[in-house]
């Protein structure tokens, strides 16, 4: 049989690979970067309307690659003006993509998993299991779809005498902080944040994209190395008793090896401070002597802390904490110095708040079955 060679997929190129595969027609560095400007400066999939690549090079590129985002599902958009993108990634697959508009700035929260492995029971993707790691296209392609329809909105309504695009309107920071742990799927995660810091690509600042991770280690080391950019850590729980239950990762990168980990990356990342998320839970971790322990580790890590309301879903049987409660344990954090903010929820009424991604993943996994109840959490934590 003959052989069948598959065509890549250009979105998910980065600078470098790009360059290689032109090269290897006889093509020119300045070749590879024209093409990536189109692709994904302007937007553009077809290759026939690159309009300054030579006829025989775009014959070229329309038989031996394709550019293309993962397929949208649905659509959602929140009263607050926070939208939503379901994306079939095959399969049976789908990840959650979501666009947080505010005054000064314009965040999309990009997925790099269908599911996750790390299971934590306060988010609603753990209980989604896990299936597959996204690759650099669907990852970068997340990007790629949600720019073209913010600008296409622009477009449309703008006035005869033109209007800016202010930065509300526009993706103006990336969080990798949707469905998934962005560093147990390292090598296509570094792929599409290299194009998102690219100037012939999306030109992004590293202060403005940003890593969250829940703390694995090793990982946080290379990205170091390799791609610096904004660091946030899901901390969750100010001891490792109560984290191993929260993030059940910990037990393998405790929190003295985590926060060691955060101190180095420090050194050489764009932001002099490691943002830690602490998702507030009531009667878990909650408590004024939590916050306390929360003072200890910032005396030992430059960091803020962003406190966030937990936002229901059915299976975790956990409640948020009241909003005075979450007001005294952030005020515990101020008077000593902390930095402390709140995360404002923004669109739980189509479900895509913090911890409520969930998309549609067909588990290979079976992690519900081994997550525990609220009750399993509190009797640890007293014990």
């Amino acid at each position: 049989m003959p052989t069948v060679i598959e065509r890549p997929n250009l979105l998910g190129m980065d600078p470098a690979a790009l360059a290689e595969l032109v090269a290897q027609w006889g093509g020119k560095p300045f070749r590879a970067r024209q093409l990536q400007r189109w692709i994904h400066q302007r937007g553009v999939a077809s290759f026939d309307d690159m309009t300054d690549l030579a006829r025989d090079f775009r014959g070229l590129l329309s038989e031996r690659c394709f550019v293309a985002p993962p397929q949208v599902s649905t659509e959602h958009i929140s009263a607050d003006g926070t939208r939503k993108w379901l994306f079939d990634v095959g399969m049976g697959n789908a990840v959650e993509t979501v666009f947080i508009p505010e005054d000064d700035r314009g965040t999309l929260c990009i997925s790099s998993q269908a599911g996750c492995t790390v299971a934590c029971p306060f988010c609603s993707t753990g209980y989604q299991g896990f299936n597959r790691n996204l690759t650099a296209a669907e990852i970068i392609g997340q990007l790629w779809y949600a720019r073209s329809v913010l600008q296409n909105d622009i477009a449309s309504a703008r006035l005869p005498g033109g209007e800016p695009a202010t930065p509300e309107r526009v993706v103006s920071n990336v969080v990798m902080m949707g469905m998934g742990e962005p560093l147990l799927n390292y090598d296509n995660v570094l792929t599409a944040l290299r194009l998102m810091l690219d100037d012939n690509a999306y030109g992004l600042s590293r202060r403005r994209v940003t890593v969250s991770t829940s703390g694995v280690v090793p990982m946080i080391e290379r990205l170091m190395r390799d791609c610096p950019v904004a660091l946030a850590v899901s901390l969750h729980a100010p001891n490792d008793a109560l984290r191993d239950q929260l993030v059940p990762l910990n037990r393998k990168y405790p929190l003295r090896e985590l926060l060691e980990a955060c101190n180095r990356y420090l050194e050489h990342a764009p932001r002099d401070f490691i943002t830690f998320e602490y998702i507030m839970l009531d009667g878990i971790n909650d408590a004024d002597e939590h916050a306390r322990q929360l003072i200890d580790i910032a005396r030992q890590v430059r960091c803020k802390f962003n406190l966030i309301p937990f936002n229901p879903f059915p299976q975790s049987g956990l409640k948020r904490s009241p909003q005075h409660r979450v007001r005294l344990f952030s005020q515990i954090l101020i008077d000593a110095g902390v930095v402390t903010t709140v995360r404002k929820t923004r669109g739980d009424d189509i479900a895509a708040a913090c911890g409520q991604l969930a998309g549609d993943v067909k588990d290979r996994t079976r992690i519900e079955q081994r997550l525990p109840n609220r009750a399993e959490i509190q009797v640890k934590e007293r014990g």
